[in-house]
């Protein structure tokens, strides 16, 4: 019998406030342990929540980019469980009523589920919650931070509509794209912003009733992600294969040995004695305050991509570049909206200017680190701080499909256009790097050429056509770089076959 895997994922990502969920404590990281708290999110006895707005305002954002819809009333809850990282010995959470509900993600997968290279994964809720402290485990004790305690946290439930580990990751990848361009979170899973419990279970192909479910707690990347869902859909076929018999528990990644290990058997939402919040108002969000919120939606990132391949027919693999990096994307489209050859653009925004940028910020971070300079006081090169607009790039490239200039002397051109900020006109009069196109001129260093290299000639009349590169080489040589190639090359053949 053949069997397939049915996974949902709950994603929980911190959000991007400056304060925490309920207090005024900084909502910051790598702060001395325990140095960001205060009697309302150590949970004191007779200390009140008070919301912070921000947070709200990103939820229902989330929602909104996730395509969810927003109801008209929500409220918090009490989940009741002991832990030594949850000093109230509860959590703050959103149960039956949250503030998003019934969204999707539409995302790129080429794989079962998808239909031209396309899926969907439905998003049960997005809901409000706060984060609970961080355990670390030493050799005979342990210790709890509570710095990240009360910190605002969105938990993304999905459907159990993903099929295999890639469309997890998929899925995963493009969930927090879409979350880090709409200005939710930073989502950087080193500093713990983003964590994910999966959910997997298994059935024969063909049915529809779901298996036992198996949670796997607190992953803390997408490659370990795929690999624990890898592993666990093997594990979980295996088992039944055999005649054995799944039972719903919770269980744990160990990322060394790449196996799963049961922690416990898993409990209901009953066992957490959910109640509704009595500190806490039920949240009613008008039409205004809802309308106040949309202004702040981004374009979604697989829609940009999309739309610059449709409007500039750019291939993939650029519109990829510029779905992920918005800003050189609002670069590219800046001088591509007035360009006849948009694909030119892009080659010099990708392989010039994106690759300048880099090197320039490499140099700059490793003379930074040489004088002592922190990570955080670090100043890099952006596309803000370039001294050429887009419109000079666009001119660059008009530059070279006029045949004013060639390839190697747009190089040179834009060398200088990065350092000093000039107009490409104006670098191209001052070092005289127009191309040349007199026939006159080029029949000369043709003649110079064959006459120098006459080894070459013989080679090429005996066959080799190879060694005509070698003589449009020497003209070029001769001319300073400044013949026009395609000149030479016409002039070149028509000596040499004459």
């Amino acid at each position: 019998m053949e069997y397939e895997a049915v996974i949902g994922l709950e994603t929980h990502v911190q959000l991007k406030t400056k304060s925490k969920m309920w207090c005024g404590c900084a909502n910051v990281f790598g702060a001395p342990p325990n140095t960001n708290v205060c009697p309302v999110c150590l949970g004191l006895p007779g200390v009140l929540p008070v919301p912070n707005e921000e947070a709200l305002r990103l939820t229902v954002l989330t929602g909104l980019l996730l395509n969810c819809q927003i109801p008209r009333h929500a409220k918090f809850d009490r989940k009741n469980y002991f832990y030594p990282d949850a000093s109230k010995n509860y959590q703050l959470t959103q149960y039956d009523q949250p503030s998003t509900a019934n969204g999707h993600v539409d995302f790129e997968f080429n794989g079962p589920g998808s239909v031209d290279g396309l899926a969907r994964v439905r998003i049960t809720r997005a809901h409000l919650e706060e984060d609970v402290g961080k355990l670390t485990h030493f050799d005979r004790h342990s210790g709890v931070d509570f710095n990240r305690a009360g910190v605002p946290l969105l938990e993304i439930v999905s459907e159990p509509d993903l099929t295999s580990a890639d469309m997890a990751y998929a899925y995963l990848n493009a969930l927090t794209e879409i979350l880090h361009q709409g200005g939710i979170s930073d989502c950087d899973m080193e500093k713990g912003m983003v964590r994910c419990d999966v959910n997997i279970s298994v059935r024969p192909k063909g049915t529809t009733a779901l298996g036992a479910k198996i949670e796997i707690k607190n992953m803390n990347s997408f490659s370990g992600v795929r690999r624990a869902a890898e592993y666990e859909i093997a594990r979980q076929i295996e088992v039944v294969s055999k005649g054995g018999k799944l039972i719903q528990s919770t269980r744990r990644w160990d990322d060394v040995a790449a196996i799963t290990e049961e922690m416990r058997t898993k409990e209901h939402a009953h066992d957490y004695r959910y109640f509704p919040e009595p500190d806490l108002m039920p949240m009613a969000p008008t039409e205004a305050w809802v309308a106040e919120v949309k202004t702040r939606l981004v374009e979604l990132p697989l829609v940009r991509k999309q739309r610059l391949m449709r409007d500039f027919q750019i291939p993939a693999g650029d519109a990829e570049v510029f779905k992920s990096n918005v800003t050189l994307g609002s670069y590219f489209e800046t001088a591509a909206k007035l360009a006849k050859n948009p694909k030119a653009v892009a080659n010099w925004v990708i392989n010039n200017l994106q690759a300048r940028l880099a090197e320039t910020n490499k140099l700059e971070a490793a003379q930074q680190s040489e004088l002592g300079l922190e990570t955080a006081e670090q100043k890099l090169t952006t596309l803000a701080d370039l001294k050429f607009p887009p419109m000079a790039l666009l001119e660059l490239v008009g530059l070279v499909e006029a045949k004013t200039i060639s390839s190697s002397a747009a190089q040179t051109v834009f060398a200088e256009m990065f350092d000093t900020g000039k107009a490409p006109a104006v670098i191209v009069q001052e070092k005289g790097l127009a191309q040349v196109s007199d026939t006159g001129a080029i029949e000369k260093f043709c003649d110079d050429a064959i006459a120098a290299n006459p080894a070459a000639v013989a080679d090429y009349r005996g066959g080799k056509v190879a060694a005509l590169n070698s003589l449009k080489g020497q003209v070029m040589k001769l001319s300073k770089g400044k013949a026009n190639p395609a000149l030479v090359g016409e002039m070149l053949e028509r000596k040499l076959k004459g």
